[in-house]
Parts: C-alpha cells; sequence; structure tokens
C-alpha cells in the first residue's frame, strides 16, 4: 500500500510520513527511497581530497552538497580528542539518527541530487539502516601518503582516526547487502586524471558528466562545516584538482607500525578502485 504516497500531494506526504515516523522511524528512510530524491554518500578518510570532491559535485546544476553532518555526532560518542570538538558539538545536531532521518527527507526540486561527504569512521553507534537507502561511494588514498598530512591535525593517529579499517568493513557490509560494487576512488587516481575518473564514477552513479566539475571558485564555500578553518587551508586555496605530486619527504618512522596497518586495508580496498577494475 505504501507506493500510493506517490500519488498524494507533497505536503500531504510529508505529514503522513511525520506520524508514521513516531512508531517507526526508518520508515522515513524507506519513503525517501520512493521520491525523486537521489541521496550520494561519499565514505572517505580524512586528507582523501574529499573536501574537492565535494566542491566538485557542488558546480554540478542538479546537486547540493552537505559537509560531514555526523561529525557532531562521532565526536559526541566517541570521545575524540580533535581542533575544536567542542565548537564542533555546539554548532551540530549530535544525534546521528536524527540527522540522517532528516537529510534523507529533504526535497530540492531544483537540486535533486543530494551529495553528502561523510567521513567513515563517523559511522559509530548508529542504526546503519539508512544505507540501504543512500548510494555509496568510498574515497581512498595510499596511507603513505595520507599519515604525514593527517598529524598535522591529529598528532597521535590511530587506525581509527584513518577510516581506512571502517571503510573495508562498510564495503563488504555492502556486497553483503545486496549493493552492487560500490565504486573505489583512490586519490591518487583522481589526482592524475580528473575528468577521466569523475567521467567513470558519473556513469556508474548514472549521472551525466558536467565539465563544471573540474572547477570552483577559490575560497570558503556556504556548506562548509565550522571545523573547516583547521581542516580546508589548502583546498580553500585551490580553483580546481591540484596536479598530483608523489611525497618528497621521508615517511616519519614513528608512524610505520600504522602505516602497515593501514596498509592491509588501503590495498584491499584498492583492488577494487575504478582504474583496477576498468
Amino acid at each position: 500500500a505504501v507506493p500510493v504516497l506517490n500519488v498524494w500531494p507533497r505536503s500531504i506526504r510529508q505529514h503522513f510520513c511525520a506520524i508514521v515516523t513516531r512508531h517507526g522511524k526508518y520508515f522515513m528512510m524507506e519513503y525517501a527511497a520512493m521520491g525523486n530524491q537521489r541521496t550520494i554518500c561519499l565514505w572517505s578518510g580524512p586528507r582523501n581530497v574529499s573536501t574537492a570532491l565535494m566542491y566538485s559535485f557542488r558546480q554540478r546544476s542538479d546537486t547540493r552538497v552537505v559537509d560531514e553532518p555526523l561529525y557532531g555526532h562521532f565526536l559526541r560518542v566517541s570521545g575524540a580528542e580533535h581542533p575544536a570538538a567542542l565548537e564542533v558539538m555546539k554548532h551540530m545536531d549530535c544525534d546521528g539518527d536524527r540527522v540522517m532521518r532528516r537529510l534523507l527527507i529533504a526535497e530540492n526540486e531544483e537540486r535533486p541530487v543530494q551529495f553528502i561527504k561523510q567521513m567513515a569512521h563517523h559511522l559509530v553507534d548508529i542504526d546503519e539502516r539508512f544505507l540501504r537507502v543512500t548510494t555509496n561511494v568510498l574515497l581512498i588514498r595510499d596511507p603513505g601518503e595520507m599519515l604525514p598530512s593527517l598529524v598535522n591535525q591529529i598528532p597521535r593517529p590511530t587506525i581509527r582516526d584513518t577510516g581506512l579499517k571502517r571503510q573495508w568493513e562498510l564495503f563488504e557490509d555492502l556486497l553483503l547487502h545486496g549493493e552492487h560494487h560500490p565504486p573505489v576512488l583512490d586519490a591518487r587516481e583522481l589526482l592524475l586524471d580528473p575528468p577521466g575518473v569523475l567521467r567513470k564514477l558519473c556513469a556508474i552513479l548514472g549521472l551525466a558528466f558536467e565539465p563544471a566539475m573540474l572547477s570552483w571558485p577559490p575560497g570558503s564555500k556556504p556548506e562548509d562545516g565550522v571545523w573547516a578553518p583547521h581542516w580546508y587551508h589548502n583546498v580553500h586555496l585551490s580553483s580546481g584538482f591540484s596536479e598530483y605530486r608523489s611525497k618528497d619527504q621521508p615517511f616519519p618512522s614513528r608512524l610505520e607500525a600504522l602505516r602497515e596497518e593501514c596498509d592491509h586495508y588501503y590495498q584491499r580496498l584498492h583492488a577494487h578502485s575504478l582504474k583496477a577494475t576498468t
């Protein structure tokens, strides 16, 4: 009987779903899958050019973007020590389940595609059934290049802080629940060939590639999270994807054990990346 909702006026549908949600909150998520909105979740780790990719999708004519809506939730339940953690939690809704419900019922007729930049390690102590109605993409980066950058914000990182283990668990979980090979992007491949990788990704997502995705105005964006001053300095200086340059500094010896642990999951995911499978 649920599909009959699609013929009701939008205001009535939303009111009805709000009532039903009091008795089954994830009905709203199931309903969202039947509407006109398309929600894409990018599951990344930190220092993976994820903000640049968000800015890229922001340039599309049909897309609106959301910046790490589960960050406050993650900080609340994990107690992780991150730059400006108290400020982040003060400015965000820290109930992850409520955050995702609201996002999945938000509609915008002019921009029906919703691109949500997420950190994989933010998926903690949250009902993950919303993943069944979102399109999910993973973004990874070689830990040998990611870790020296991450320590600028998190001086003593752990495997949790990188998101790589959580990304592999998420990849396996999505396959287990019937999602057909969620696309995996490697940051290096993206920077080496932005138009080629974005064309492949758009084709997989069923979207038309738009050349506007290759550039954006420098500076901050209205969608940036309150944490931007601590993390986004370089991307705010950019007007497009930076040219790929390999690290020329020696890898910090104190991070070798973590690098080895990260590489175990990175190599598994990289085997499924767009370049490796096309």
